[in-house]
């Protein structure tokens, strides 16, 4: 995780981590240097990242999900998964019989409060590297962003392929010029760093078992 982190972020950089869970992409971030805003709107999930990170004075939480504009938004809560609650119900409707997801329910939602990638740049400065995982609502998110960063990265399902490749595009429009891809939790790049164009057509052509990983997008 840290080798790969580490083609986009060094010390001393800012990082917003959009989905950060538990926290383990935010242990490779600092142990690579970078100070951190960590969004999460799970309560759950914030009261764990505070027991973790709440004495780091590198480390911010943020209690919030990220989307296109601010305001309110129902979260389906996974309780016995809660990395893939989600804001989407798209994401959960696509999950429903897929294969490889048959086991998963939502069966319980909370309220949350929407932000955007611009607030938050407005609140705590421009990030080296943004990283969205944030189960099928990244095209939202993405949407809040007005400008390019110096690189991204977005989570992919195998079950909502449109939703990354709309993210690919909004990528492009920014001047996202060269993208990568990670498969899984495999924390290694697939590929050379290609367009917008071959990543789409890479990503169109994985499997259904691929079920999952992130593209990674570096500003030209």
């Amino acid at each position: 995780m840290d080798r790969l982190h580490g083609h986009f972020v060094s010390s001393g950089d800012l990082v917003f981590d959009v989905g950060a869970h538990v926290g383990d992409r935010i242990a490779s971030f600092r142990r690579l240097g970078a100070r951190v805003v960590a969004v999460e709107p799970q309560r759950a999930m914030v009261r764990a990242l505070r027991l973790l990170y709440g004495r780091d004075q590198l480390v911010t939480i943020e209690p919030v999900a990220v989307g296109g504009q601010a305001g309110r938004a129902r979260m389906l809560i996974n309780a016995d998964n809660p990395t893939v609650s989600s804001v989407s119900p798209a994401f959960v409707a696509a999950a429903e019989g897929a294969p490889g997801w048959e086991s998963q329910r939502w069966s319980e939602f909370a309220e949350v409060e929407i932000t955007t990638l611009d607030t938050l740049i407005a609140r705590h400065g421009v990030p080296a590297f943004i990283k969205i995982d944030v189960e099928g609502f990244e095209a939202e998110a993405l949407s809040g962003l007005s400008r390019a960063v110096r690189a991204l990265s977005f989570e992919f399902t195998t079950i909502q392929p449109d939703v990354a490749l709309a993210c690919i595009e909004q990528c492009a429009a920014m001047g996202y010029a060269r993208f990568n891809a990670a498969l899984g939790e495999s924390q290694a790049m697939v590929d050379e760093w290609v367009g917008a164009k071959e990543i789409a057509r890479w990503l169109r052509a994985l499997p259904q078992t691929a079920n999952s990983g992130d593209i990674y997008a570096v500003a030209a």
